[in-house]
């Protein structure tokens, strides 16, 4: 038996370990890579869609990936996280693109003014992509009552909501999503729960904001899977 892994990585909040033994299915790795049989992947989740795959990746590159129970019986026994990433659409028996990202998360959001306002997702000034989120959104209106920027919250599980945010081109350049993002990020601390914020890599401005809010680039990845035509 390999030893484990926990003794080398970096020790994380009790909230996110809580959070990412529901999300993912098991933490922290137990071997590079850590492929779980976990029955939420087979669940529809906060928007109710079944998304087969939940990994997340330390810095060190080793990993625990989530996926639906009989998926995860049929891995070979010491695949490689490449290896995995790319046998993805043939063992879920399904079209789809199988994506790295960037993992943060915030314990410690920074200060600032609450540039936001919560609206429930049926307000009319509340724009269609936030509709899925359900409930409350986090909106910043302009001088003329119009949406320029908002936050949705993803809530994966009662440890672990999701943020993601979005700004209106004309209202771009303001730093309003940093500044919505920390607002969010507090609330849902208040709440009892850890925030966590995903981008691709290439996304740079979604990084500046994600770093200027408070959620630093630990070196952390996360693995998905959207199922679907690739490209």
């Amino acid at each position: 038996m390999q030893p484990a892994l926990e003794a080398t990585l970096e020790p994380v909040p009790d909230l996110l370990r809580a959070h990412l033994e529901l999300w993912v299915g098991a933490w922290p790795p137990t071997r590079p890579v850590t492929v779980v049989g976990n029955p939420s992947r087979a669940r529809p989740g906060w928007d109710g869609r079944v998304m087969p795959v939940a990994g997340v990746v330390t810095p060190d590159g080793s990993a625990v990936v989530g996926l639906p129970p009989d998926v995860a019986a049929a891995v070979p026994a010491g695949s490689s996280l490449g290896d995995l990433i790319t046998a993805l659409p043939r063992l879920l028996g399904a079209p789809g693109t199988a994506v790295r990202g960037v993992f943060r998360w915030s314990t410690d959001p920074t200060p600032g003014p609450d540039d936001g306002v919560w609206l429930p997702v049926d307000d009319p000034r509340v724009p269609p992509w936030l509709h899925p989120f359900g409930g409350e959104v986090l909106v910043a209106l302009d001088g003329d009552d119009r949406y320029a920027a908002g936050v949705g919250l993803k809530r994966h599980d009662a440890f672990g909501q999701e943020i993601a945010v979005g700004t209106a081109e004309h209202a771009r350049g303001r730093g309003l999503a940093r500044r919505l993002v920390a607002q969010a990020a507090r609330r849902v601390l208040a709440e009892g729960a850890v925030p966590t914020y995903l981008h691709d890599p290439r996304n740079e401005a979604s990084a500046r904001a994600a770093t200027a809010a408070g959620f630093a680039d630990r070196g952390w990845q996360v693995v998905g899977f959207f199922p679907g035509s690739p490209g």
